[in-house]
């Protein structure tokens, strides 16, 4: 029997949206008020969703002290109050919240306890973003 468990975190994190293969003017006008030099910032919401058989004892999917410790470590003590601009992650790629998204796959799909299913970031009440891993062919 397999079920779904979803956590969800919260980051704040900054960035600025900047392609360097743009000149200036192709990155306003790609990127608007999201190329602002100084950057901007969001109060993230992602939200983790692994599944996996329930184990007969415990009832659980896995053990959310196993997901939030992975959490902390992984992805709130690297991310949270960060410029993304300025993170490994991001040397070569702009830190869009797409972008973001697929990083934080990457990251929670080595959790050793259950098999990642998705991922979703909500960036504003208006904008949520979701991956579930590179389409098998």
């Amino acid at each position: 029997m397999k079920a779904h468990l979803s956590r969800r975190y919260h980051l704040a994190a900054s960035h600025r949206l900047h392609a360097a293969t743009y000149t200036d003017e192709q990155n306003r006008a790609v990127f608007g008020k999201c190329n602002n030099p100084h950057g901007h910032g969001h109060n993230y919401t992602i939200e983790i969703t692994v599944s996996g058989s329930v184990d007969p004892v415990t009832g659980m999917v896995c053990n959310l002290a196993d997901l939030d410790a992975f959490a902390q470590t992984n992805l709130l003590d690297p991310f949270d109050h960060q410029n993304l601009n300025t993170l490994f992650a991001f040397q070569r790629t702009v830190p869009s919240t797409e972008n973001l998204s697929l990083e934080v796959h990457r990251i929670f799909e080595s959790f050793p306890h259950a098999h990642l299913e998705r991922v979703r970031i909500e960036e504003t009440a208006n904008n949520s973003f979701d991956y579930s891993g590179p389409a098998l062919s």
